[in-house]
């Protein structure tokens, strides 16, 4: 994936994985539960608490057939690029980046914890594109070169030492056919280059008994991508970037003030001044894979600090505390994924 400037705006960061070191990290998006599509079980209600420090989510699941309804729960996180981990900065520490649960995935069915497995592949994703939909990383996140890594011995690692010192060590045929895949670059005197990426996916077997309800509850700790933010002072026009932005967080012309006023510096001239802003994303088609619409869907977003601007796209938001808002929906189909902008001041 290949990183364009970030000028003084983040234009690369509106990508999940995108990030330079200098000005900013890459992350996760957030998606919720996958079942293969079902004729029977519905998702009866969903609470969802979104924030940069926690994503936890409520779901009841009705099963309006007349047998139990047997299948797979998937929580699946969207693919880290390996490249990217060289590159750049990542919303996740070294050590949660070793660790078999990264994220810190817990679930419970019915008020019990249960056992959640883990499983990686490795995918070649598709060449970069700006306006690829943070779905798109779940239903079609490139081609799945699993196999050719575990043959050759190459290990399914987000340790990146670890996986550069595996390819190292190759013989050279085999480091011919990773660069003839596009999987690798190797260079004389450095270390090799991986460019693959690693997708983790929880899972779970479910069965949904007949005419009653099944309440199933989970929680991880999001990664969301950030960097510096700037934006420009009073009137002051906005470059493409920032129009950008106004577009994907629908900005407007109320927050586009309280920006402003919030990263105020004196003598910036039209630049109002500079902050830090976090990007959460959370794919919230996969709901439908269930039959028909959510019945109830609560969503709380807690923005962190009561001086944080939050901006997104949706209708019937309200304000519920110093940094807490609330949207509450009947029947709700889902037609585009959430996809918060919150943004501090650098003092914070």
């Amino acid at each position: 994936m290949k990183k364009k400037s970030m000028l003084l705006l983040l234009g690369a960061l509106l990508t999940p994985l995108a990030g330079s070191a200098n000005d900013g990290f890459g992350g996760l998006s957030a998606t919720g539960l996958q079942f293969q599509q079902s004729a029977d079980v519905r998702m009866a209600s969903e609470d969802l608490f979104l924030s940069p420090g926690q994503v936890r989510v409520t779901y009841v699941f009705r099963n309006q057939g007349p047998k139990e309804t047997r299948g797979e729960i998937i929580f699946p996180l969207p693919p880290i690029s390996l490249g990217d981990l060289v590159e750049s900065g990542f919303a996740l520490p070294e050590e949660r980046l070793r660790s078999d649960n990264l994220v810190d995935f817990t679930a419970k069915v019915d008020g019990k914890r249960i056992e959640v497995r883990s499983e990686r592949i490795a995918v070649l994703e598709p060449a970069y594109d700006q306006p690829r939909k943070a779905s798109v990383a779940y239903d079609a996140p490139g081609q799945d070169v699993t196999g050719l890594l575990r043959e050759l011995g190459v290990p399914l690692s987000l340790n990146v030492d670890q996986v550069r010192a595996a390819l190292a060590g190759l013989p050279q045929t085999a480091k011919d056919r990773l660069k003839a895949r596009g999987l690798a670059d190797f260079y004389e005197g450095e270390p090799p280059i991986p460019a693959w990426s690693i997708i983790v996916r929880y899972h779970w077997p479910q069965i949904f008994a007949p005419g009653r309800d099944t309440i199933i509850e989970h929680s991880y700790l999001p990664a969301p991508p950030g960097g510096i933010f700037v934006w420009p002072a009073g009137n002051a026009p906005l470059d493409p970037y920032q129009q950008e932005l106004v577009n994907t967080y629908c900005i407007d012309a109320g927050t586009r003030k309280t920006l402003a006023k919030r990263l105020h510096r004196p003598n910036a001239g039209d630049l109002a001044g500079t902050g830090t802003a976090v990007l959460l994303d959370y794919v919230l088609t996969t709901a439908n894979t269930w039959r028909g619409p959510i019945g109830a869907f609560r969503l709380t977003i807690d923005k962190g600090k009561p001086d944080n601007v939050l901006s997104l796209c949706i209708e019937g938001i309200r304000k519920t505390g110093a940094t807490t808002f609330v949207v509450e929906k009947k029947d709700f189909t889902p037609d585009r994924d959430l996809r918060l902008l919150i943004v501090s001041g650098l003092e914070e």
